[in-house]
C-alpha cells in the first residue's frame, strides 16, 4: 500500500512537472517574440538562404512569404544557422564540421515527413524552421522528464527531485532549449543514458550517451561512467569474489561500452577526413589533414573561433567571464560543499561508500544485476573494501564513511552523486580553461548535479537567502537570453 501510494505521488509529479515543461517553452517563446517585435535586429543576414553548393535539387515553387514564414525565418540566428543549412544542404565547408549531426538529421527527417504538407503553405524553409523548433522544446520536455527520475532514485526524495526538475525547466540557458541549437537533444540523451545506468540498463545507457555524443561533442565524456562503473565491480569481482573470469568479463565488457560511445564521434571525424582530404593532393591539403591524428574538431574550434587552453584569458573578455561567473560560481561551490562533506569518496575514488549506499538501487558499484542473474551479493561476501582491516592513516576516512544513517549521506551528498559531481568538475575545468568562457551557462546546464545542488540550498533552513539569489538569477537570465540572443545580439 505505501508503495502504491509513493508511486502515484511520483506519477503526480511527473504530471505537473511536464505541465511545467511546457509551460517554461512558452513564456521563453513569448519573450522572444515580444522582444523581437520591439527591437531590431543586429544582424539580419541569417534570413539569406543561397543554394546548396555539391548538389542540385529540383523543388517546386516557393509560395509567397506570409507573416508566418517571415516569423519563422527571422527567428533564425547564431548557430541556428548553421544546423539549418546543415539539415538542407549537408556539410558543405569546413567549419560546419564543428556541429555534430543528430539535430540536423531529426530537423530533416521531420521536415521530409511530418510536416512535409506544410511545404505549400509557408515553404521549404519555414517548414525546416518549424521542424528544428519542434525538435528541440519535444527534446527539452522529455528531458526534464528523465532529470524527474533520475533525481528520485538518486536523491530518494520525490519534493527534492520534483524542485530540482522545475529549476531545469526554468534554468539559465532556457533560451538555447527552445531555440535550433543542440542542447535540448544533449541533455535528453545524456540525462536518459544516466537514467537507463542507475536503472540496470547499461546497454541502453550506452547506446543514450553514444547519441548524446551525436549531439555535442562533450558527449562523450559520458563514457566516464561506464569507466567507473566498470572499475568498482572489476574491483568487486577481483578482490571479493576471487574471480578472475568475472574480472576480464567486466573489464572487456566495459571496454566495449566505452569504444560504442566515442564511435560516433570518431567515425563523424572519419567522415570529415574522407571529405576535405582524401584523394587531394599533398600540397593542396588544409594543415590538420597532414597531423599524424587528424583532429578536424579540435582544428576547426581553435582556428575559426580561438578556443584553446588559457587562450580566453584576456583583460577584454572580462565581460564574458561575468557573464558565466554565476553558473561557475554554483558549480564550484557544489563540488567543494560535496568534497568537504564527503572527502571519503574523493580520496578514495568512491571506495568507501557505506554499506547502506553500496546496496542501493543505483547500479554503479555493484555487480548485482549487471552480468549474469546468479551474481548475487551474499551475506558471506557482502564484505568490500569499506571492510577491510583499515591502515592507521585511514582510520578517520573510514570513520567518516561508517556514519550510514547521517543526513550527510543522503539526498544530494550520497554517493550515487559521486561520479557526477566529477563529470560536472572536468565540464567546470574545461570551460573555465578552455572554451569561450560565456557558453559556460549552457554548457553546465545539463549537468543534474547542479540542480540538486540548489534544490538542497533551497530546502536548508540556513541557506533560505539562496532560494532568492538562484531564483532571481534564473528569471534576469531568462529575460536577458531572449533579449539578447533572439535578436542576433551576444549572449552566451
Amino acid at each position: 500500500m505505501a508503495k502504491a501510494k509513493e508511486s502515484n505521488s511520483k506519477s503526480r509529479k511527473e504530471s505537473i512537472l511536464i505541465r511545467y515543461a511546457i509551460f517554461s517553452r512558452l513564456l521563453v517563446l513569448f519573450l522572444t517574440i515580444l522582444w523581437r517585435s520591439f527591437l531590431q535586429p543586429y544582424d539580419t543576414s541569417a534570413v539569406i538562404n543561397p543554394p546548396c553548393l555539391h548538389h542540385e535539387e529540383v523543388t517546386e515553387k516557393s509560395p509567397p512569404l506570409n507573416a508566418v514564414s517571415k516569423t519563422l525565418e527571422n527567428s533564425v540566428v547564431w548557430d541556428s544557422v548553421y544546423f539549418l543549412r546543415i539539415s538542407q544542404c549537408g556539410y558543405e565547408y569546413e567549419q560546419t564540421y564543428a556541429f555534430l549531426p543528430l539535430l540536423p538529421f531529426f530537423i530533416s527527417l521531420l521536415s521530409r515527413t511530418v510536416f512535409a504538407p506544410l511545404v505549400p503553405l509557408i515553404g521549404i524553409r519555414g517548414v525546416t524552421v518549424l521542424s528544428g523548433y519542434v525538435v528541440s522544446n519535444l527534446a527539452f520536455v522529455f528531458a526534464a522528464i528523465y532529470l524527474f527520475r533520475v533525481s528520485v532514485i538518486v536523491l530518494k526524495d520525490a519534493e527534492a527531485s520534483f524542485r530540482a526538475s522545475v529549476m531545469f525547466c526554468f534554468n539559465p540557458a532556457s533560451i538555447f532549449y527552445s531555440s535550433i541549437y543542440s542542447e535540448s537533444l544533449y541533455a535528453l540523451f545524456s540525462i536518459g543514458g544516466l537514467y537507463h545506468l542507475l536503472s540496470g540498463a547499461s546497454n541502453v545507457a550506452v547506446l543514450w550517451f553514444a547519441l548524446s555524443g551525436c549531439a555535442r561533442s562533450n558527449g562523450i565524456l559520458n563514457a566516464g561512467y561506464i569507466c567507473f562503473q566498470t572499475m568498482h565491480r572489476a574491483y568487486e569481482a577481483l578482490y571479493l569474489k576471487k574471480r578472475v573470469c568475472l574480472c576480464v568479463q567486466v573489464l572487456v565488457t566495459g571496454l566495449l561500452r566505452c569504444v560504442c560511445i566515442c564511435l560516433p564521434f570518431v567515425a563523424f571525424q572519419a567522415y570529415g577526413y574522407y571529405n576535405i582530404c582524401h584523394g587531394r593532393k599533398l600540397d593542396g591539403l588544409r594543415p590538420w589533414c597532414k597531423a599524424k591524428v587528424p583532429l578536424l574538431y579540435n582544428f576547426i574550434q581553435s582556428h575559426y573561433w580561438g578556443v584553446g587552453f588559457f587562450r580566453y584569458f584576456q583583460f577584454k573578455q572580462l565581460p564574458n567571464f561575468l557573464l558565466a561567473s554565476p553558473i561557475l560560481s554554483l558549480a564550484v561551490c557544489s563540488i567543494i560543499s560535496y568534497m568537504k562533506t564527503r572527502p571519503e569518496l574523493f580520496i578514495s575514488l568512491g571506495f568507501q561508500a557505506t554499506e547502506k549506499e553500496n546496496r542501493s538501487s543505483a547500479r554503479l558499484y555493484s555487480l548485482k544485476d549487471a552480468l549474469e542473474p546468479d551474481v548475487i551479493t551474499s551475506s558471506n561476501d557482502n564484505r568490500d573494501i569499506r571492510q577491510r582491516k583499515p591502515r592507521r592513516k585511514d582510520v578517520t576516512v573510514i570513520n567518516a564513511a561508517a556514519k550510514s544513517n547521517s543526513p550527510e549521506t543522503t539526498g544530494y551528498f550520497s554517493a550515487d552523486v559521486f561520479p557526477i559531481v566529477v563529470h560536472v568538475g572536468l565540464m567546470t575545468a574545461t570551460a573555465f580553461f578552455i572554451m569561450h568562457v560565456q557558453v559556460a551557462t549552457r554548457f553546465l546546464s545539463a549537468s543534474p548535479s547542479l540542480y540538486w545542488f540548489a534544490s538542497h540550498l533551497i530546502a536548508s533552513p540556513k541557506h533560505r537567502k539562496w532560494e532568492y539569489l538562484i531564483c532571481s538569477y534564473c528569471a534576469a537570465y531568462i529575460l536577458l537570453g531572449t533579449l539578447l540572443f533572439s535578436n542576433f545580439y551576444p549572449f552566451t
